[in-house]
């Protein structure tokens, strides 16, 4: 059973405030690619954008609801150099296959085990994993034990893409704030 921080709670207040401000900072991102003075923006587009970013706040804080945990900033963010890497070496692997096309592969699928319970964050991981080059999510299937699996379509078998999946999958739970073994 998961307590859930009920709409008083410190943790609810935090989470809300930081989704605000985000979505107040993509407004401006959106709505001002020309000012290039902050306090020239015109008054009225900013009570719009608060209006909008309350809005868009109480919409995701109620079709989403905090969780507990802690994001853990350094996770995330080696999992981002990971994913860049990744996309950087899979990429030119995929080039270099498609102009010399004597080389072998071993296209097929690949039915991985995750740990991730389903939810955001398994549709999170899924998406992360389809970025990057020669692999792709294309299902899912149930496990013995009620566990569930991730068929991914590989461009050449032989590689560890199972490896891959299983560092990427715990980057992320980390970086989501809970430990490997509690999933």
């Amino acid at each position: 059973m998961t307590v859930r921080p009920g709409p008083g709670g410190s943790g609810f207040s935090r989470d809300a405030t930081a989704r605000g401000a985000g979505f107040f900072g993509c407004w401006l991102l959106l709505a001002g690619p020309g000012w290039s003075n902050p306090a020239a923006v015109p008054a009225v587009d900013v009570a719009v954008g608060l209006l909008a970013a309350a809005a868009a706040t109480w919409a995701s804080v109620h079709l989403l609801p905090p969780t507990p945990g802690r994001v853990r900033l350094g996770a995330l963010g080696r999992l981002l150099l990971r994913f860049l890497w990744q996309s950087i070496v899979g990429g030119s692997d995929v080039a270099r296959r498609a102009f010399a096309p004597r080389l072998s592969l071993q296209p097929g699928y690949l039915v991985y085990p995750v740990r991730t319970p389903p939810g955001p964050r398994r549709a999170l991981f899924g998406a992360l994993t389809s970025l990057v080059p020669g692999t792709l999510p294309v299902g899912s299937e149930p496990q013995a034990g009620a566990g569930c699996a991730l068929v991914y379509h590989c461009l050449d078998l032989r590689q560890p893409v199972a490896d891959g999946l299983a560092k990427d999958e715990a980057l992320m739970i980390q970086g989501c704030g809970e430990d490997a073994t509690d999933v």
